[in-house]
């Protein structure tokens, strides 16, 4: 049961990409989703002030499915952002992925050969307190046969928001 990518509303900016932005918050115990701009997959920034702008007093998680490669999972913090990326090496051809790098002040290794097969960078642990250890959420973006959307369905399910996720975007 994957997630499926909704084309960009008209009028968005010319470089938007495919995807979906989206934030799901916890308040008095229930899950909601609302939709983040399509600017949040391009500007990193963008999608932290929108999540911040959020104001819940619950848990609030942003996932990024950015062009159908690669996922980024966002988690305000009273001193800062908890930020993954599924693939580190999407930072050499996206902006944004090369944001996250830089706020968890990784580089990407010089050596060529080491960009051949990606890896997730981050924190490991930014949902293991919704019920996704980190461990597992490690082997789920290792998941190269699995789109992003899928991943972050797997995500919504472990986490228990998939019903409201399902809201906001199409699932097959």
């Amino acid at each position: 049961m994957a997630v499926q990518s909704v084309p960009a509303p008209a009028g968005v900016r010319e470089q938007a990409l495919p995807g979906f932005a989206v934030a799901a918050i916890r308040e008095e115990g229930r899950w909601r989703c609302v939709r983040l701009t399509p600017d949040a997959l391009l500007d990193l920034d963008t999608a932290i002030t929108e999540l911040r702008g959020l104001r819940s007093p619950g848990a609030v998680l942003g996932l990024l499915d950015v062009d159908d490669e690669f996922f980024v999972l966002l988690r305000p913090t009273p001193g800062g952002v908890s930020l993954m990326v599924s693939d580190a090496v999407a930072a050499l051809d996206y902006d944004v992925a090369a944001d996250v790098l830089d706020l968890l002040r990784v580089e990407l290794p010089p050596d060529d050969d080491a960009l051949d097969e990606p890896w997730p960078e981050g924190d490991l642990a930014i949902v293991a307190d919704m019920g996704l250890p980190a461990d597992e959420l490690e082997v789920l973006a290792g998941e190269v046969e699995l789109y992003p959307d899928e991943q972050l369905a797997v995500i919504s399910r472990r986490c228990g928001f998939a019903d409201a996720l399902a809201k906001v975007v199409d699932i097959r």
